[in-house]
């Protein structure tokens, strides 16, 4: 069964075609500055290739992501119609319709309708995705899997804000959490790592984006990002936790309305704002390593709150069996890794130094042998979630 995986932005969209029989990948790509000037990166029979073509429109760039899969050089089926024989789509938010993945109809577009002021950076691109393919490929069952539909098995008590209960019953408000499909590919990886039923378990999704998810017995039990994914850990771009009251504070002093303030927050702040160098950690290690003290600093301050939120939730859960490292960070990181871990000897998390340094690309354990609490880094895999659910939903 090949189906298609689909991940639209505002301006951009990520894809692969998967064979979830055999879980190969037959192709992936990103198309780039959709409605500006056009890019697509495309990778299949170990071929990748970078084509600068006029995309003006979402359609447009799924048309020509399609031509390559069947055509040219790179071509990995013979027919669209024939071989592809559904769409998986990330959609980053479900709100509180949906608990868990589902094949997308009339009902379900109209849902996704009324969450666009929860996400509305991040829905609307999704919706669009999700009619051109129905619209391109007539026929072919939809399904949308849900950054949120994880986290909904949290207790009250940690997704609830303490704000006036109305502005939850009346209009939504609480944490929701986000990056799902990987806490749950990774926590479900962690298990059998352990082979141990009803585990106590800390993902910590590091990357641009990031954010950690405690899972107890297989379930979300708490997460670090809420309403959106601007709540929790400091992060390329994002500010993650902050005081509220420095939100007015700022934006009388710098004169900003409340949507330019949001975009500063989201946008310029994080490992960006507080290095003054990048929001790309690579860049903030080397010129840290060279000597630049905010540089330094910035590192500092991520390493500081992925720590607390690890303290945090082993306490909620009473313990923890596991702390596993994802994502473009997480997974590669060492420093990070190292600097988190350290101090937290009292917990049972004794880490590895030379098993941290190794670069292999592979799930391990980096933890010493002595260590009560296994560490692990654990590659991310949100595509094959995604293919998962697809098929569970569409197979005959």
């Amino acid at each position: 069964m090949l189906i298609f995986i689909l991940n639209a932005g505002s301006s951009s969209l990520k894809y692969q075609l998967m064979n979830h029989a055999t879980h190969r990948v037959l192709a992936s790509g990103l198309c780039e500055r959709i409605g500006i000037d056009g890019r697509i990166i495309h990778k299949a029979n170990k071929l990748k290739t970078t084509t600068e073509v006029e995309l003006s429109s979402h359609k447009e760039a799924i048309a020509k992501v399609l031509e390559l899969l069947s055509s040219g050089p790179q071509k990995v089926v013979d027919n669209i119609d024939e071989d592809i024989d559904a769409i998986g789509h990330r959609v980053v938010h479900g709100g509180e319709y949906f608990h868990e993945s589902v094949i997308i109809d009339e009902s379900v577009l109209e849902k996704l309708e009324k969450l666009i002021p929860l996400a509305p950076l991040h829905n609307p691109a999704h919706i669009l995705g999700i009619k051109i393919c129905m619209e391109l490929m007539p026929g072919k069952p939809n399904v949308a899997v849900f950054d949120t539909a994880f986290h909904q098995t949290m207790p009250a008590y940690n997704f609830m804000y303490a704000l006036p209960y109305e502005d939850y019953t009346e209009h939504g408000v609480r944490k929701y959490g986000f990056h799902g499909t990987s806490h749950h590919y990774v926590s479900d990886v962690a298990e059998k790592m352990l082979k141990k039923d009803n585990a106590k378990i800390i993902v910590c999704h590091l990357g641009n984006g990031s954010s950690i998810c405690a899972i107890k017995e297989g379930k979300s039990f708490d997460t670090s990002m809420g309403l959106t994914p601007l709540e929790g850990l400091m992060m390329g771009t994002r500010s993650g936790d902050l005081d509220p009251a420095v939100i007015s504070f700022l934006m009388d002093k710098k004169d900003m309305k409340a949507d330019e303030f949001v975009d500063y927050l989201n946008k310029k702040s994080g490992l960006l704002g507080v290095s003054g160098i990048s929001s790309d950690l690579r860049e903030v290690i080397a010129a840290s390593q060279n000597g630049d003290e905010r540089a330094t600093l910035a590192i500092d301050i991520q390493c500081s709150r992925i720590k607390k939120y690890i303290c945090s939730y082993a306490g909620g859960m009473g313990g923890v069996d596991a702390i596993c490292f994802t994502a473009g960070i997480g997974e590669n990181a060492d420093l990070v890794r190292e600097k988190v871990c350290q101090g937290l000897e009292f917990m049972g998390i004794e880490l590895d130094v030379t098993k941290n340094k190794n670069t292999e690309s592979h799930s391990r354990e980096i933890n010493t042998e002595s260590s009560k609490v296994k560490i692990y880094v654990i590659p991310t895999n949100e595509e094959f979630v995604i293919s998962n659910d697809t098929y569970n939903l569409t197979k005959a």
